[in-house]
């Protein structure tokens, strides 16, 4: 029976949140969850301190009891306590799955430079908000109980990753950043200006020499602009992947949305 440990890096949940995903959890029999108590806490625009949120981490990952650490929401925050919380795992992290997205990029992508764990682009519990959001809840659900049909399907047998585009740009650079050569790297976005996706693609291209290609998913809830841009989200990936002669691979199916598909790090059946 896998066992999860649910902490919250950035920001926190509700009990009533925790109780619809449990309750949901029941339709999986072989799949246990706790939460964590740091994801309920509450620090202005955090789940706690950056200590206790460090902590909590921590505390999941090196517990041998736990097969899996599940991130129960994005939001900013796990840039605060990434590089310190990866300093401080130890062996019992190296099987584990962590899944999450979003702000939990910047843990997936640390975890993956540093070889660290499984990590796993995938729906997290504060999805259970969403109008619908029980449906993605569940494909985490059955992923984790070993049912491997909600990975994102477009695998060309490449390895793979997948970001938020605004939590990849800002890896770029730091100690957090990933090597992705030979990659086939899938972003999403949420909440941009069109004006805003083409600077981050601008900075993101920069640093993706010598990947295999670029998806893009879903480009979503796009704020309106005081003049119209120009140009579409894939115009925009396409224009910057050209710049410096990435692929461009086409759609993934991944989004801030209920339909976010799951994408393994690495090459597929790795986890």
């Amino acid at each position: 029976m896998p066992r999860v440990a649910i902490c919250a890096p950035s920001r926190n949940l509700t009990h009533e949140d925790a109780a619809r995903v449990l309750a949901l959890a029941e339709e999986f029999p072989g799949v246990e969850l706790q939460f964590h108590p740091q994801c309920f806490l509450s620090e202005g625009h955090f789940a706690g301190s950056d200590k206790a949120r460090c902590d909590a981490l921590v505390e999941c990952a090196n517990d041998p009891a736990f097969d899996a650490v599940w991130y129960a929401r994005g939001g900013y925050g796990a840039a605060r306590v990434a590089q310190d919380a990866l300093a401080r795992l130890d062996h019992a992290a190296q099987d584990k799955l962590f899944l999450g997205y979003s702000d939990a990029g910047i843990l997936l992508g640390g975890l993956y430079r540093a070889r660290i764990g499984h990590p796993i682009h995938a729906p997290m519990p504060t999805d259970i908000r969403r109008d619908g959001g029980e449906a993605a809840v569940r494909r985490t659900l059955a992923y984790l109980s070993g049912d491997r049909s909600g990975i994102e399907l477009n695998d060309d047998g490449h390895p793979r990753a997948a970001f938020n585009l605004m939590t990849l740009a800002m890896l770029c650079g730091t100690p957090m950043m990933p090597g992705l050569a030979g990659h086939v790297i899938l972003v999403e976005e949420v909440a941009e200006y069109l004006y805003a996706v083409d600077r981050l693609f601008f900075h993101l291209t920069a640093h993706l020499g010598g990947i295999a290609g670029l998806r893009l998913g879903r480009v979503s809830a796009v704020p309106e602009n005081d003049a119209p841009f120009g140009h579409t989200a894939e115009e925009i990936a396409r224009h910057w992947c050209a710049r410096h002669a990435i692929p461009f691979l086409g759609a993934a199916d991944i989004g801030h949305d209920i339909a976010n598909r799951i994408v393994p790090f690495g090459l597929a059946g790795q986890d």
